[in-house]
């Protein structure tokens, strides 16, 4: 188990479309990589704490930030050109399947840094709605039937939730 959310990796398991400002179009993929380094709680470690404190890792980001070491992940890339996922050796748009990264090598993009703790944890958790069809124009959803699913469901699960959220607290 990772020591903390802020020695651990993040990746999109899904496959993206990328278009350029020329209408280019890429396939791309998501690497956040932790710049605190990776590090791992013992088996003994992991047991004690997943029976006396579930809360664990939330706290250590809160109390992280609290103080000032504000966590951050450098962003990379992996981006396919768009005709190659055609004759790609595997289908690259398969949830189970890393892209080799001798044939799609990470390309630094940007850095994410958590600089704040939230100050409503009602409107800034609870009714956030993370979805993967609320795109920024230039991205867009590869034809993994998983994610086109997800593009789909997600946005009736999430008006259900924060309606159901929204009434207890009326």
């Amino acid at each position: 188990m990772a020591k903390s959310w802020r020695h651990m990796n993040g990746y999109s398991n899904h496959t993206y479309v990328w278009v350029n400002t020329e209408g280019v179009r890429f396939w791309v993929k998501c690497h956040f990589k932790t710049d605190q380094g990776i590090e791992f709680l013992t088996q003994a470690e992991a047991d004690r704490l997943a029976g006396v404190d579930g809360d664990y890792h939330r706290r250590d980001l809160f109390d992280s930030i609290k103080k000032g070491d504000f966590p951050s992940w450098t962003l990379k890339m992996q981006i396919m050109p768009f005709e190659d996922a055609k004759t790609y050796r595997f289908n690259p748009f398969d949830l189970t399947k890393v892209w080799p990264h001798k044939d799609y090598p990470l390309i630094e993009v940007g850095k994410l840094t958590l600089d704040r703790n939230v100050t409503d944890f009602h409107t800034e958790i609870e009714q956030a709605a993370f979805e993967p069809n609320n795109l920024v124009p230039g991205i867009g959803l590869s034809p993994d039937k998983m994610l086109l699913a997800r593009g789909f469901a997600y946005a009736d699960a999430h008006r259900a939730r924060l309606a159901s959220i929204t009434r207890k607290f009326r």
